[in-house]
């Protein structure tokens, strides 16, 4: 595909965005925007989600981890689907009760302001961090294959892509990405079908043959039980992805946000269960595309292409399908695909942020009612400038495979949420509060000071996904030396 043609492909895709925009937010009212008026069909939330959470990164940095990692990620994924039954189960049902905008308000109730300051600031780094390595790897992509070519530098490229997301997402907000989150979804999920069946295709193989192939075997090692102290072994990597789908998602007011827009609790289980069933098998499905990516590569003689000097497995998706014999409707569903699995997670991010700062820094609700949508509005903007900030960075900082670097980021800042979510659910206790943010930042140094720790001192031990378990455990002991002995919580918890 050329440049010119993808630039008009990406233009008529938002297109389509901001016509569904237009008619979820003719309300306009920061109800719809923050909670979709709370009658999103559960089932439509679903799917969605399995769009929003995969995200750019699981639709690049995933097949193009596997040579790396063969299929080593799904045993993070089995922890993902026990952990999503966790959030069902546990989490949901205290969000519903008490009835949350942002679920940090719950940290209020629970302890007081600063826990829900310091886990309000604990999510918007975290969800930050989280959406500018998506977006990052989306605008790398636009930027190697389109703007390169154009002299457009990527700063720029960065520019455009969050003011895209920006103008479909200002008015509607969580009501609109409900919808396009949708759209979004199916769009992936017929991309990387049809580019499994035409890379078969070039192959001579049929599924069955290509499953049983001896080439499919050099990747498709899953389980890694030899060795405890590598950062993929298996109950590592269980473990760590259990405790990230509950931190990353059920402590996450981007992933939660679109929950509470179900009508009751019951609807918002059926969304949760159904999603992480459905994410399970997506995954299985994008590990053996990045196998016979390679394959196909290997066969053919595609390189691995370089991003400032430098392999980049990430961009090896893309270097097929749009540079190789696969032809247009590869290159055209893997860009429609590329664009939805990026902006599906990295809208709903934008707003998640917006609703956040609004409700847990700026208290909006206590704002004079006619103030309250032109500071909704303005803050909607100051994210998405600090976006684009943070993703310009990042091209100058990071020099991992983004999967992997996104799930490690996490253990650092999702670990704070966890011990506090934790302490106020598996205790009674209340806390001193004021000391909370101590807490957190000491668990946050300690267990980054821990995965520094080079290997040879730990007799070889190499930290991986359990930091984040780690983190949450030493946010939890730290609660547990400031919490008020005399007084607990039962009357509180129970009377909202």
């Amino acid at each position: 595909m050329t440049p010119t043609n993808i630039l008009l492909l990406i233009g008529g895709y938002f297109l389509l965005l901001i016509l569904i925009s237009y008619f979820t937010g003719k309300n306009d009212s920061n109800d719809d925007f923050f909670k979709a008026g709370k009658s999103s069909p559960w089932y439509l939330v679903a799917f969605g989600m399995v769009g929003a959470s995969l995200s750019g990164v699981t639709f690049i940095s995933v097949p193009g981890w596997v040579a790396d990692s063969q299929f080593s990620y799904l045993q993070v994924v089995m922890g993902y689907v026990v952990g999503y039954f966790i959030v069902a189960f546990v989490l949901l049902p205290i969000y519903y009760k008490w009835n949350l905008t942002s679920i940090y308000e719950y940290l209020a109730g629970r302890f007081g302001v600063v826990s829900h300051k310091v886990g309000a600031i604990s999510f918007f780094v975290s969800r930050v961090i989280g959406a500018a390595f998506r977006l990052f790897l989306v605008a790398i992509v636009l930027q190697q294959f389109v703007f390169d070519e154009l002299g457009v530098p990527f700063e720029v490229t960065v520019t455009i892509s969050i003011l895209l997301i920006w103008v479909y997402t200002f008015k509607g907000g969580i009501k609109t990405i409900v919808w396009t989150d949708t759209l979004q979804t199916l769009f992936m999920l017929l991309s990387v079908g049809f580019s499994i069946y035409f890379i078969l295709n070039e192959l001579n193989w049929s599924v069955s043959e290509f499953l049983a192939s001896n080439e499919l075997q050099q990747y498709s090692k899953t389980f890694f039980t030899d060795d405890a102290f590598a950062p993929s072994y298996f109950l590592k990597s269980f473990f760590g992805g259990m405790f990230i789908t509950i931190c990353m998602t059920g402590l996450d007011q981007d992933m939660m946000q679109k929950n509470l827009t179900c009508k009751n609790l019951g609807d918002a289980k059926k969304n949760m269960i159904s999603f992480s069933l459905t994410l399970g098998i997506v995954t299985v499905i994008f590990m053996l595309l990045g196998a016979l990516l390679f394959i196909y590569a290997d066969k053919f003689g595609i390189g691995i292409p370089l991003m400032d000097g430098q392999p980049k497995t990430d961009l090896l998706f893309p270097e097929i399908a749009l540079k190789s014999n696969l032809g247009m409707l590869v290159g055209t569903t893997f860009m429609l695909g590329l664009i939805a699995a990026a902006y599906s997670s990295a809208d709903s991010a934008l707003t998640s942020l917006t609703t956040s700062f609004c409700v847990d820094f700026l208290d909006i609700g206590k704002k004079p009612e006619g103030r309250q949508k032109k500071i909704r509005k303005a803050t909607h903007i100051w994210m998405s400038l600090l976006l684009v900030i943070v993703v310009i960075i990042f091209k100058y900082v990071l020099d991992t495979n983004v999967i992997d670097g996104l799930l490690k980021a996490a253990g650092y800042t999702y670990g704070p949420l966890l011990g506090l979510f934790s302490f106020g659910i598996l205790t009674k206790y209340r806390i001193k509060d004021k000391y909370v943010w101590v807490v957190a930042i000491l668990a946050v140094l300690t267990t980054f000071a821990l995965g520094k720790i080079p290997a040879e001192s730990l007799g070889g031990y190499v930290f991986g996904y359990e930091l984040l378990p780690l983190n949450g455990l030493l946010t939890f002991i730290g609660l547990w030396l400031i919490r008020d002995k005399n007084v607990n919580d039962s009357k509180t918890v129970s009377a909202r």
